[in-house]
C-alpha cells in the first residue's frame, strides 16, 4: 500500500535558491513542451513526442536542476492531454503561471537519493541536507517526494511510502451520510455534526487584510508584507477546514464497515451564485476523497448512491415519493401515505443506509 506523509522542511538560503531555480524550470518546460505541442499540432495535425532532455542543448540551465523533476513535469503533461481526449469537459493543458503562488516539483528516489536521517533529508542536486520536522515515523521504502513551497512562504515535502498498514476489526456496523450547509452531515444512527463555517469566522478579518493589501503600491515592501498577512489568514482557514475533515472521516471509518455517500456533482452546484460560497467552504469533494482512500487503507467499504436516486424525496417508512423536499427550505418531510414526520437530512440518511450491501 502507497501512503503520503507531509512534514515542514527548514530550507537554508542556498537551499531556498535552488528549490526557486527549480520550480521555474519545471514550469518553464511543461510550458515550452506545451507550446510546442500546439504549434506542430496546428502545422502537421499529429501530436509532437517530445521529451525535457530535447532542451538542455538550447537551455543549458536545466542541467542545473533535478532531471527527474522535469521528467515528472512531462508525466504531468501527458496525463493532462489524456485526461483531455478522455473527457473533454476537463479542459485542454494550461501554461502554468509565474504569478501563481504555488510553488512544487516531483522527484524519485533512486537507490538512497531520498531518505531521512539525523533530522534532516537527503535530496537529489543537493550537496547539504535539508532539515527536516518529522513529526510522525513511518516504516517503508520511499518512492517519490514533492517539495512544495506556500503562499505564506513555507516549504513542506510529501513523501509517497510504500508501507503496510494495518487493517481495522471488523465491524457489523453501516452507516447512510447526507451531507448539507445548516449542518456539515447528518447520519442514519442519529448523529449530527455541525458545519464549523471556518470562513464565515474569518471573513471580516480577510476583507479588512485584502483591503489593505488593495491600497499598497505594485512591488513595494509594504504590499509583499500586506500580501503575505492575507495568506497567512487563508492558510489558517484551509488547515483548519482540513484538519477538521480529516477527524471527521477518520472517526466515521473507524466505527463503520460500511458507509454509504449520496452521489454529488459540486462543479454544478457552485454555478448557483447564491450557494456556491457555502458549497465551497463545507468542501464535500475533499471529505468524499477521504472517506474513500481512508476505506481502501483500512478494509472499509464506501457505496456511492446513484445519481438518480432521490434520497430526500423518498419517505424512509413506506417509500413513498414526494416533491415536497426539493424546496430547500422545507426542513421537515411529511409523508402523505403513512403520515410519518421526519427530518428531511435524518430521512434521507436512513434511505441512503439501505443501498448498504
Amino acid at each position: 500500500m502507497v501512503k503520503a506523509f507531509k512534514y515542514r522542511i527548514y530550507p537554508n538560503a542556498e537551499q531556498r535558491q535552488y528549490f526557486s531555480k527549480t520550480f521555474g524550470c519545471t514550469r518553464f518546460i511543461y510550458n515550452r513542451m506545451l507550446h510546442d505541442k500546439i504549434e506542430h499540432y496546428n502545422l502537421t495535425e499529429e501530436t509532437l513526442k517530445n521529451t525535457p532532455a530535447q532542451y538542455k542543448e538550447e537551455f543549458p540551465w536545466l542541467k542545473e536542476v533535478d532531471s527527474l523533476a522535469l521528467a515528472n513535469a512531462q508525466i504531468n503533461l501527458e496525463k493532462a492531454y489524456k485526461n483531455f481526449f478522455r473527457d473533454k469537459s476537463v479542459g485542454f493543458p494550461k501554461f502554468k503561471s509565474k504569478k501563481n503562488n504555488h510553488r512544487s516539483y516531483s522527484t524519485n528516489n533512486q537507490k538512497g537519493t531520498v531518505n531521512i536521517e539525523n533530522g534532516c533529508i537527503k535530496l537529489p542536486k543537493l550537496k547539504s541536507m535539508v532539515r527536516i520536522k518529522q513529526h510522525r515515523q513511518f516504516e517503508g521504502l520511499i518512492k517519490s517526494c514533492t517539495i512544495s513551497q506556500t503562499p505564506s512562504g513555507k516549504y513542506f515535502v510529501s513523501l509517497l511510502v510504500e508501507c503496510d498498514i494495518e487493517q481495522l476489526l471488523q465491524s457489523e456496523a453501516k452507516i447512510g451520510i447526507d451531507v448539507g450547509l445548516k449542518t456539515f452531515a447528518v447520519m442514519s444512527n442519529g448523529k449530527e455534526i455541525a458545519n464549523p463555517k471556518y470562513i464565515r469566522r474569518s471573513e471580516k478579518r480577510l476583507a479588512k487584510l485584502q483591503k489593505d493589501l488593495s491600497r499598497k503600491a505594485n512591488g513595494s515592501n509594504n504590499r509583499a508584507k500586506a500580501r503575505l498577512k492575507v495568506a497567512r489568514l487563508h492558510e489558517k482557514i484551509s488547515n483548519q477546514r482540513f484538519d477538521f475533515l480529516q477527524k471527521v472521516s477518520s472517526e466515521i471509518i473507524n466505527d463503520n464497515q460500511v458507509i454509504v455517500l449520496e452521489y454529488l456533482k459540486v462543479k454544478n452546484m457552485v454555478k448557483n451564485h447564491k450557494l456556491a460560497k457555502a458549497i465551497s467552504e463545507v468542501s464535500w469533494g475533499m471529505f468524499r476523497t477521504m472517506i474513500e482512500y481512508k476505506a481502501e487503507w483500512y478494509g472499509r467499504e464506501v457505496v456511492i448512491a446513484p445519481s438518480n436516486y432521490a434520497s430526500s424525496q423518498l419517505c424512509s417508512e413506506c417509500g413513498n415519493k414526494s416533491s415536497q423536499t426539493k424546496d430547500l427550505s422545507c426542513r421537515t418531510y411529511i409523508c402523505l401515505e403513512c403520515g410519518l414526520e421526519i427530518d428531511r437530512d435524518y430521512n434521507a440518511s436512513l434511505n441512503l443506509v439501505k443501498l448498504a450491501v
